[in-house]
């Protein structure tokens, strides 16, 4: 991932969502984008060239479209209507990205459509989070990462953003994964936490 004097940018075509500009670099702001406020966080690379990504939570596109600058192929799920509208204009600047219009609950319904991927990026606000992960297990190489995006507050407000974390690491590793690292988000996006899984052995 490249750093231009401590800021992290991709190299790609700008305007995708009024983003700066650093010459030929765009500007990855890591308050609209949590990849970037974990880059921050803890400086590790986790974007290749020759990777293939299935993004999960795609949204309006707006990380899946600096993911896309450093990798190979995005396979970008995304299921409200609007936001999708959105990710197909993306996906127009964007020869690699591969949207697919459905439900990340459901991953059967666009299996078909997908190769194994060396990166799992899951940002979806759903109750269900760590089930949703177990579930695309299979989609990640055996040496591949995962990468949830815990939104706590999403999971179960009555409980303390701690104990749904602890709880979903919990079903994770139930569910065959190993928690690698976590790191909380702050100050960049409150009661959230990156939890990076792999396959366990």
């Amino acid at each position: 991932m490249i750093d231009v004097n401590g800021t992290l940018v991709s190299k790609g075509k700008g305007g995708v969502y009024g983003e700066k500009m650093l010459g030929e670099y765009r500007v990855w702001d890591p308050y609209r984008s949590k990849l970037a406020a974990l880059w921050y966080l803890e400086k590790s690379d986790w974007l290749k060239s020759s990777d293939v990504v299935l993004y999960l939570g795609a949204a309006n596109g707006t990380t899946v479209s600096h993911v896309a600058d450093y990798t190979e192929s995005v396979y970008a799920v995304e299921f409200a209507p609007r936001p999708m509208q959105d990710l197909l204009e993306v996906s127009k600047r964007r020869k690699n990205i591969v949207p697919i219009y459905s439900d990340a609950t459901q991953p059967q319904k666009y299996a078909a459509l997908l190769e194994p991927a060396d990166l799992i990026y899951q940002d979806v606000a759903q109750p269900n989070q760590a089930e949703i992960a177990v579930k695309h297990i299979d989609f990640l190489k055996t040496d591949g990462r995962y990468i949830l995006m815990l939104k706590t507050r999403s999971v179960d407000i009555r409980k303390s953003p701690q104990e749904v974390f602890a709880d979903s690491c919990r079903e994770l590793e139930a569910g065959g994964y190993f928690v690698e690292k976590s790191i909380w988000l702050n100050p960049y996006h409150q009661d959230h936490a990156a939890i990076i899984l792999r396959k366990a052995d």
